[in-house]
């Protein structure tokens, strides 16, 4: 089976049999944040069926050492397995590395609903380069402001930082740009 995926496109393939393979696997949540479905999180990269019906989706780690890894393939195998598909596969693809720039709009939106501010700007990766980037503030997900502080540069798990507003006094994750 084909395993190549397109750098930074992540979207519902057009062929009918694939897609219903996409549509089952978008659905499964990430066990960390659980608000979001893995296509929010872009680690959804392409999803595919072979001649002989054989259903693989493709994933990205948000990096190499994530643990939820085993928990997202074991609960895509499930959902695809559920849904009818006969000893289905789920390929782990490291190239190219995910970025923050994968997550959609819509996950980014119910990141600061979930009270985790999501990534302020784009990660270095293909789209800056030349002059160093600047850091920006993070906005608050709850009250708005943009009067905040680092607290530590590692929050609930690595991919986060942990801030504080120092407007409304609440702590809150913010998803590192990456």
């Amino acid at each position: 089976m084909n395993t190549q995926v397109h750098p930074h496109t992540s979207t519902r393939p057009l062929d009918a049999r694939a897609g219903a393979v996409w549509d089952i696997a978008a659905q499964v949540a990430d066990p960390e944040i659980p608000v979001l479905s893995i296509a929010d999180l872009g680690i959804l990269r392409d999803a595919l069926v072979a001649d002989d019906g054989t259903a693989q989706v493709i994933i990205t780690p948000t990096y190499s050492g994530c643990p939820a890894m085993g928990t997202i393939k074991q609960d895509l195998l499930h959902a695809l397995e559920s849904a009818g598909y006969a000893d289905p596969e789920v390929v782990l693809v490291l190239a190219p590395a995910w970025s923050t720039d994968w997550i959609t709009d819509e996950g980014k939106r119910k990141l600061a609903e979930y009270g985790i501010a999501p990534p302020s700007g784009q990660s270095a990766v293909g789209a800056q380069r030349g002059a160093t980037r600047l850091s920006l503030s993070v906005r608050c997900p709850r009250c708005g402001s943009i009067q905040t502080n680092e607290l530590s540069r590692f929050g609930s798990t690595s991919c986060k930082a942990l801030y504080q507003c120092a407007e409304c006094k609440e702590p809150f994750d913010y998803f590192k740009v990456h």
